[in-house]
């Protein structure tokens, strides 16, 4: 009985690893018009080169409805040991992210940065942990290449998802690591984001790019969010009042909700710099309608892969670094990037029904494009 049960386990482990399909339609694809320059080729956080995503996505019964997304800013290759330059920012501090005191010291981004529910940080930082101690043991000097202060950072899928029952393992966290590749991206239901609520609709995981133009220096920014935020009034999609036209079904009470974004570029950027870019992805979040409500946990992250030097300890390091006076155009990317990502998110996810029988259900989208219709803010698909 107890080898049944052992390979239930990992016959469940092995088919949530599984790389998730990404979702048709997306927002473009409905005619949602966006700001602010063009997407790369896959409009994901992985158009900026070495950046790879894995998902991990945990539906079973009828209780169960979580995951973990995993982002790998240099790849599972050699160099995924390499730190890259970044910063964080908190917009509204209600919610968690570790690892942020040395990145705020630092100025380093070290490892991968898992995103999950909030109950399940402690299991994703100790199976990180121990991930980089299997994969890169010490050196015979003794010196240890392992992130020891993982980057893990949660919001709350307990409406969807029974969160006190431990449903996220640290083979969950391995299979998310080993699976995270370059190309597209899934959104919405998918990883961290499975049970995600968002302005009152089903949300999750939702990416987009923005590639600069050649004058700008032609580099490339992605945003990845997990968005689980806002009240349903307050929703904008390409500035309609969305929300207020699609009240019926609305969730009561105050918000609970929170929103991690995290910001990639293969600009030339110092800490500061990305502590800018970070901050600028607020922008994008207003965009859509939030307003960072008290229960709204708002953490983003930011990091450059240029630089691959930063982290060597001998000796001086040659350092590129972009002027700030020709920083705008990234502004501008970041907002436009954070903006479209979170509408991607809602455009990909799909009803849901979960714990207790709730059920959320997802943003029609004949009802969206007749509202974007009306308004004259509907483009060519």
């Amino acid at each position: 009985m107890r080898a049944l049960v052992a390979l239930a386990a990992a016959l469940a482990t092995t088919l949530a690893a599984r790389p998730a399909a990404v979702a048709d339609p997306r927002a473009r694809d409905l005619g949602i018009p966006f700001a602010f320059g063009r997407p790369g080729a896959w409009n994901a956080i992985t158009d900026v080169p070495g950046v790879a995503v894995g998902h991990v996505t945990l539906v079973q019964g009828d209780s169960v409805r979580t995951g973990l997304t995993a982002i790998l800013p240099r790849g599972r290759g050699e160099d995924a040991t390499r730190p890259c330059f970044g910063a964080v920012f908190a917009l509204n501090g209600n919610g968690e992210m570790t690892g942020t005191e040395w990145i705020r010291e630092s100025g380093l981004v070290e490892g991968p940065i898992l995103l999950t529910n909030t109950n399940s940080v402690g299991v994703v930082r100790d199976a990180v942990i121990a991930y980089a101690a299997r994969r890169w043991p010490p050196k015979p000097d003794g010196d240890w290449t392992v992130w020891s202060l993982p980057i893990v950072a949660e919001t709350w899928d307990g409406t969807l998802n029974d969160i006190y029952d431990p449903h996220v393992r640290p083979e969950h966290v391995t299979a998310a690591l080993d699976g995270a590749t370059g190309g597209p991206v899934a959104e919405g239901n998918v990883g961290g984001g499975t049970g995600m609520v968002c302005y009152g609709f089903k949300g999750g995981i939702g990416t987009a790019s923005r590639v600069l133009a050649a004058t700008a220096g032609g580099y490339t920014l992605g945003v990845l969010v997990q968005a689980n935020h806002g009240r349903r009034h307050q929703l904008l999609v390409a500035g309609v009042p969305v929300g207020e036209e699609l009240r019926e079904g609305a969730p009561p009470g105050e918000e609970m909700g929170s929103i991690l974004i995290v910001v990639a570029t293969d600009a030339p950027l110092l800490p500061h710099q990305l502590e800018r870019l970070a901050r600028r992805a607020a922008l994008g979040l207003a965009r859509t309608g939030s307003v960072a409500g008290n229960g709204s946990g708002d953490l983003f992250l930011a990091f450059s892969t240029a630089n691959p030097r930063v982290g060597e300890s001998e000796g001086t390091v040659p350092l590129t670094m972009l002027p700030n006076d020709r920083m705008d155009a990234l502004f501008e990317g970041v907002v436009g990037a954070t903006e479209e990502a979170i509408v991607n998110a809602l455009v990909a996810a799909r009803t849901m029904t979960g714990f207790r029988r709730r059920t959320v259900t997802a943003l029609p989208h004949d009802r969206l494009r007749e509202l974007l219709q009306r308004h004259g803010r509907l483009g060519t698909p």
